[in-house]
This record gives C-alpha cells, sequence and structure tokens, in this order.
C-alpha cells in the first residue's frame, strides 16, 4: 500500500490542531489534519465554558494568570469577528470556603496587570451579603465556537492545509500514520488529541503519559432577564460560573463540584469508551441548589440541557488550579511530538515553543 507524504501530519482537528497545522503551513510545511469526527472542533474545541481567560480565574497559579493576561490580546486581535466583548462579566469571592479573600484577590489581579474594580451597587444587589464577600467588576470575553470554526476553516483553506475528516487514526507507526484503508507517512507527527492521547499512544507501542481526565457536564440556561448577558464566576473553590454561550444564545453554568461526573487517571480506563458509554445524567438540579445560595435571582434560569465531554489536564493542575501547556516527544519515539493545551489561548505558547525548537535545530 503506498502512502501520502507530508512534511506534518496533525493528528486531532479540535481548536489546537486546526491552529498548530495553520501555524506550520505558513512557515511552509506541507501539512495534513486527520479528524476522526465528520467535522472540525466538534468536541472539546465546542463543549466548554467559550471564555478567554484574562487570568483572573487562576489566583492559585501566578504564572498562568501572567500567561493568560499576555495571551488575551493576542487572542482578541486575531480572532476580533469570533468573540463577543459586549458582555459585562463579574468575579464574586465567597466569604466562605474560598481559598482567596477579596484584599488578596485584588492583590492577585493588580500583580497580573488585569482591569479590576468593584461592581456598581445595583449589580452588587444582585447576590447575597451572607454569602459573597465582594463582587468585582473585570474585562473579560466569550467566543463564538461556531464563528471561530467558520474563521479556523478559511484560514487552513487559505494556508494550504489538507484536512481530512472521518478519518481516525488507528496506529502511528515510525512517522507512518494507520488509518482504515490508506497510510500516511509524515516526517514529524504532532498528536493533538486532547483526552485521546493515551488511547493511540497505547495501540501505537507508545509510552502513555500521566493525564488526569474528567467525565464533565456542561448545562444551558436560559438566564432569568437580569442575568441576561452577564457573566459571574464565584471565587476560589467549591463554587460556580454561569457565562454567555453566544454559538447558542444562552448560557452555560458550570460547578466546581457536580460539573464532573467522573475522574480518573489513565492508562486504566479508554476516555473515548468513557465518552460513549457512560450514563448522562444531569446534576443540574444540584448545581441551580448550590448557586442560588451566592446568586438568589438565578433561581428563576430554565435549564435547556446539557453538553459531555472528557477534559483533560496534567496531574499538577489538581493541586494549584494551574493551566500549562504540554509538549513533549518521546525519545523512542522521535518523530511524534504531544501537545496538550487546557485554555484555547494556550496556543500561542504551543506556536512559542515549536518554534524556538525549530530555530535551535536549524542553527545546528
Amino acid at each position: 500500500m503506498s502512502a501520502s507524504r507530508f512534511d506534518a501530519a496533525v493528528v486531532g482537528g479540535g481548536f489546537f490542531g486546526c491552529y498548530f497545522a495553520d501555524h506550520l503551513a505558513r512557515r511552509g510545511r506541507s501539512v495534513v489534519i486527520l479528524e476522526r469526527e465528520p467535522q472540525l472542533m466538534t468536541r472539546a474545541s465546542l463543549v466548554n465554558q467559550a471564555r478567554i481567560h484574562r487570568g483572573y480565574h487562576y489566583p492559585r497559579s501566578l504564572l498562568t494568570g501572567i500567561r493568560s493576561a499576555a495571551n488575551y490580546a493576542r487572542f482578541s486581535s486575531d480572532f476580533a469577528n469570533c468573540v463577543d466583548a459586549s458582555r459585562p462579566a463579574y468575579y464574586a469571592v465567597a466569604r466562605s470556603n474560598s481559598n482567596v479573600t477579596a484584599q488578596q484577590y485584588r492583590r492577585f489581579c493588580e500583580t497580573i496587570g488585569v482591569p479590576v474594580q468593584p461592581a456598581a451597587v445595583k449589580v452588587r444587589r444582585l447576590f447575597s451579603t451572607e454569602t459573597i464577600e465582594e463582587v468585582f467588576a473585570v474585562d473579560e470575553i466569550v467566543f463564538d465556537a461556531v464563528k471561530l470554526r467558520q474563521e479556523v476553516t478559511r484560514r487552513l483553506a487559505e494556508s494550504g492545509v489538507t484536512v481530512r475528516v472521518s478519518a481516525p487514526v488507528s496506529r502511528i507507526a515510525d512517522g507512518t500514520l494507520i488509518l482504515e484503508n490508506e497510510e500516511i507517512a509524515a516526517d514529524e507527527v504532532f498528536v493533538c488529541t486532547y483526552a485521546g492521547t493515551n488511547d493511540l499512544f497505547t495501540q501505537s507501542g507508545i509510552a502513555a503519559l500521566p493525564l488526569r481526565h474528567e467525565f464533565v457536564e456542561m448545562a444551558l440556561i436560559e438566564p432569568p432577564p437580569e442575568l441576561a448577558g452577564i457573566g459571574v464566576t464565584v471565587m476560589c473553590g467549591p463554587f460556580f460560573s454561569t457565562i454567555p454561550f453566544p454559538s447558542r444564545g444562552l448560557h452555560t453554568l458550570s460547578h466546581v463540584r457536580y460539573t464532573p461526573h467522573y475522574a480518573w487517571s489513565d492508562p486504566k480506563t479508554d476516555a473515548m469508551a468513557v465518552f460513549r458509554e457512560f450514563r448522562r445524567r444531569t446534576q443540574y438540579p444540584q448545581m441551580i441548589r448550590d448557586a442560588v445560595r451566592y446568586l438568589p435571582a438565578i433561581a428563576a434560569a430554565r435549564y435547556v440541557e446539557s453538553l459531555w465531554e472528557v477534559k483533560t489536564i496534567l496531574p499538577q493542575s489538581d493541586a494549584n488550579d494551574s493551566r500549562p501547556i504540554l509538549y513533549h516527544r518521546d525519545t523512542a519515539s522521535p518523530r511524534v511530538t504531544v501537545i496538550l493545551g487546557a485554555k484555547i489561548d494556550n496556543v500561542y505558547d504551543v506556536c512559542d515553543v515549536y518554534d524556538a525548537e525549530h530555530a535551535s535545530r536549524s542553527a545546528v
């Protein structure tokens, strides 16, 4: 069987895989994306809060906060036609069970250089004074996942990336990707399959990575009029967020305690099998019951449906809520590099690491 050949193959057509493939193509590489789903960016790139983090969410990880603040302006400009900067956003600090006080939170925001100020009185009145210490107005935007997919697809066509959908890769063998009815050879293979990384590595005889997975539920709601278009996040502990979800004209509701339904570490369980087979029974009643304690007006929200996905993080993120990137080349399979990011704007850090590595190789 003859194999098509490319300079680089990207396995996984989520936002990270697509953006990185475009990045490679614009540097003169011939690139192919191989996506198992019938369409690009339909899994984790779609099922998330649609929040562009500016750093506000990470008071326990100064580095993550700093990197988020640095990448925020870049993403906002790069994808200006896909973001909505018109929605007001607020971060509230809980009186009990929070890992930070209001004073500490303000100091953190000032340290990473992001704007923060006390919310207006009419906004503060939406929150319970018994459970909330302070409410801050912040500058944070959301993106429309459908518009983002359209823009990314346009860029891939413009840069000449070959896109293959409904093309699951069964294994990788020395730079050759084995599909159901063909083989594709590449000088370099970049695995951007997120939750599916270790499944593919195991099938390919490559050592599994230490990853943590959660099977998560993202509830979609119609907020009451006084919360329409407003983003609210309660910090910093077992609390909740409700923010606009532009691609559906709804809000998401997520909860630190109730959004994850099941958690495990690789390589014990097949992540894709969990996604297919895990029983989907919503925990929205628990989410809304707790959220009302802090934001009473949300009691009038209407539940629409839930979106489900497997979320993957590095083990250290459990300890300090950090969101570092993973850019790892396997020593036994030097043509294969795995890329993992936890926030959409992490993609710039990935590209910077690749560019630095490529420049170093070229200098030798």
